[in-house]
């Protein structure tokens, strides 16, 4: 009878789970109370909001640990899953892609055009420049620059953490994690200095919207890279990850440097072109 049901195939057939549905309802309940909070529904809304983001976090959490023991301890994640799971990231990543090509397309469509004739309110708006009048935009040379430069050191050192995992040196990788989970975080806390001091606000003009919308998902995208570094140094000091057989720290690098390069665009087109069409626009 086991002979009938052994594994004769490299695919990963899984085991039935609860959290798809878990975590439907939890979804569900979240923006239900986002929802109701917003609109000062019902009093207890923020509640309900609280109550389904516990349960979206704790299915994020039981499920990613299910897919960690497959592949660590099961054995899951053959060549074959693996090639999968790579177009899957690959895919994840390019959608990500186009989520900021919006951000950047509704920037570009009011920097390009402040005195578009085709949209009548336009001019009135913001003046026919670039940034609109009244808006003073950041100096790129000083705190975005010094973010630039924090996020391209923690690419060097995640990719330092690769090849330290690929020659089997743990206390290497450690250390390169260590690194790069502290310079995300220090970009985190320089963006949150930045924007505390910011000249404009995200309501009431289209600047503000597009560069809070562009820079702040950006932001958030920091965040989770930094946390999806942590489960990875977490990991490793729980023995996990070979020289052969580490596919979510690759992930985690991937997305590393995906957020590495969507911030470089960030910083040339949204502040130093920014910066630069504030102070021509100024000196005319």
């Amino acid at each position: 009878m086991a002979t009938a049901h052994a594994k004769h195939h490299d695919y990963h057939l899984v085991d039935p789970s609860p959290w798809p549905f878990v975590g439907s309802v939890s979804a569900f309940v979240m923006a239900l109370g986002a929802v109701a909070w917003m609109h000062n529904m019902f009093q207890g809304a923020p509640i309900l909001f609280g109550v389904g983001t516990i349960g979206v976090l704790y299915t994020m959490a039981s499920w990613w640990s299910d897919v960690i023991r497959e592949a660590e301890f099961k054995g899951d994640h053959t060549r074959v899953v693996q090639i999968s799971h790579r177009y899957g990231m690959i895919l994840f990543i390019a959608s990500e892609v186009m989520f900021f090509v919006a951000w950047f397309w509704a920037y570009f469509n009011a920097a390009l055009f402040p005195g578009d004739p085709v949209h009548a309110t336009r001019e009135a708006l913001f003046g026919g420049v670039w940034p609109p009048k009244g808006i003073e935009t950041f100096d790129p040379w000083h705190l975005p620059l010094l973010n630039t430069l924090i996020l391209l050191t923690s690419g060097t050192t995640v990719t330092w953490a690769h090849h330290a995992l690929l020659h089997n040196d743990r206390k290497g990788v450690k250390q390169a994690l260590i690194l790069t989970v502290l310079l995300g975080a220090a970009f985190s806390c320089v963006q949150v200095y930045e924007y505390s001091h910011a000249a404009f606000s995200f309501a009431g003009n289209v600047y503000g919207a597009t560069f809070f919308m562009a820079t702040g998902f950006h932001g958030f995208h920091v965040l989770v890279g930094t946390i999806f570094l942590l489960v990875c140094l977490i990991r490793v000091y729980k023995g996990h990850f070979t020289p052969t057989q580490h596919l979510g720290f690759e992930f985690a690098a991937w997305y590393w440097h995906f957020v590495d390069v969507v911030w470089l665009f960030l910083f040339v087109c949204i502040y130093v072109w920014g910066h630069g069409a504030s102070t021509m626009a100024g000196a005319h």
